[in-house]
């Protein structure tokens, strides 16, 4: 089993003023040679919008975005015609495909929005452009990694599809209880990002906004030190 390690301190930053953001993996004005992606996840921003405030109308193409409100909600405007809120226990996925314009704004004017926004490099350029968000049932998580993002092949229902052999499962584990993840394709690698509490992955211990990334297993043992919130990222190593 071989890892890399991100602790969540080790981050890039990123402070405009109505945004702070850290990035796991090079972006924008961050850039760290070491830190380019782990297969084809490409970016983990991990975003703090201030009221009102909100990224203008921006283009782009060829890229699976995923957006994981984790408090607040956003208000998402595209060229497809769409106009949405997705709020937090909600997940939000755009294929640019052959190109899209969108904005994404704080839905309040009083209350931040925090978000994970993730890049994931596309399995096929060139495709139409695809929208698509979902509610995520508390319920299902409990100490389980619920399915939440998949391939477009058709194999999973009730889930959100993209364009990628791609699997994306979040947990909320209990205080002392171990769930076990088990790749749903052999050669992809896993990268665990830490949203809540910390955690131990065999002998790693991993706190708030931690992530790792492992590859040559096919099945790990994830153990809550507290009540924990767990996302897993499975994505091809390219």
């Amino acid at each position: 089993m071989a890892t890399t390690l991100d602790l969540a301190d080790s981050r890039g930053t990123a402070n405009i003023g109505w945004l702070r953001s850290r990035h796991t993996f090079s972006f924008a004005d961050y850039h760290n040679p070491n830190r380019m992606s782990f297969g084809v996840l490409r970016v983990i921003n991990d975003d703090v919008v201030a009221p009102a405030k909100g990224f203008g109308t921006h283009p782009h193409r060829d890229m699976e975005i995923i957006t994981i409100p984790l408090s607040g909600a956003l208000r998402h405007r595209d060229s497809m015609g769409h106009e949405y809120v997705i709020k937090a226990g909600e997940v939000q996925v755009m294929s640019a495909g052959t190109g899209i314009t969108h904005s994404e704004f704080n839905d309040s004017d009083t209350e931040e929005v925090s978000l994970l926004q993730i890049w994931v490099l596309p399995k096929e350029k060139g495709i139409p452009p695809r929208y698509d968000q979902r509610e995520l049932e508390a319920a299902t998580l409990s100490n389980h990694f619920q399915l939440i993002v998949a391939p477009l092949d058709g194999k999973h229902h009730d889930v959100i599809k993209i364009n990628q052999d791609a699997y994306f499962s979040i947990a909320l584990i209990d205080a002392e209880q171990s769930i076990e993840y088990t790749k749903y394709q052999e050669n992809n690698g896993l990268y665990f990002f830490v949203i809540e509490g910390s955690i131990n992955i065999g002998t790693q211990a991993l706190a708030k906004r931690d992530g790792i990334g492992i590859t040559d297993t096919d099945a790990l043992e994830i153990t809550a030190n507290e009540k924990s919130k767990i996302l897993c990222m499975e994505v091809p190593m390219r």
